[in-house]
């Protein structure tokens, strides 16, 4: 049935890119992912179900690219990458943008609000995480990812800090693009500024 979920996701996806959520009906998602409509109230419950995971399969690419981010390279190096896949993931994907500045258009799924209905042979997802959750989220696995074993708490504050930062930089950049030098001049700048 993963399969069956992932092709819906993807239809559901397509459809998107081409129109409205309003717009989108369940048995054109149902045709183009090659299933039954009941499949896909099967797996989703709904419309509503259908929009949760959509977004929330877009918040968990976007928290995948952090980690591979995240992965290789200096301090600063990855720092730089976290905040350009930023910038490119919400340039690319209006979920991951709207995800990360709570700004949802007309032509998106209404942000989820609370628990959702779920249907039986399913399990209930974890909330989605709202914009200064998804900073934290970010910061926290970058300073995870930066620092060392006996990394002093001082030093972890701190550390936390130009995390932060670096992250704050890259929304700045989503909502406003940067000018000449990009996203890594903007990071050179405060990395010459902070002690990481």
């Amino acid at each position: 049935m993963a399969a069956a979920r992932e092709s819906l996701l993807d239809a559901a996806g397509a459809a998107l890119a081409r129109r409205p959520w309003p717009a989108v009906r369940m048995v054109e998602v149902a045709a183009a992912a090659g299933v039954s409509r009941q499949t896909l109230y099967n797996e989703f419950g709904g419309k509503d179900g259908l929009a949760r995971a959509l977004v929330r399969r877009a918040a968990d690419g976007y928290l995948a690219g952090v980690e591979r981010a995240l992965a290789g390279g200096g301090d600063w190096e990855r720092l730089t990458a976290v905040a350009e896949w930023t910038a490119a993931a919400a340039q690319q994907d209006a979920l991951v943008r709207a995800l990360l500045t709570g700004c949802w258009s007309e032509r998106l799924p209404a942000p989820p609000r609370g628990p959702a209905p779920v249907p039986a042979q399913r399990r209930p997802e974890a909330p989605l995480p709202s914009p200064p959750e998804l900073v934290r989220i970010v910061r926290d696995r970058a300073v995870t990812a930066l620092s060392g074993p006996g990394t002093a708490p001082a030093a972890t504050v701190e550390l936390a800090r130009s995390c932060e930062l670096v992250v704050r930089l890259a929304l700045s950049c989503v909502t406003a693009p940067p000018g000449e030098g990009g996203i890594a001049g903007l990071i050179r700048t405060a990395a010459s500024r902070t002690a990481l």
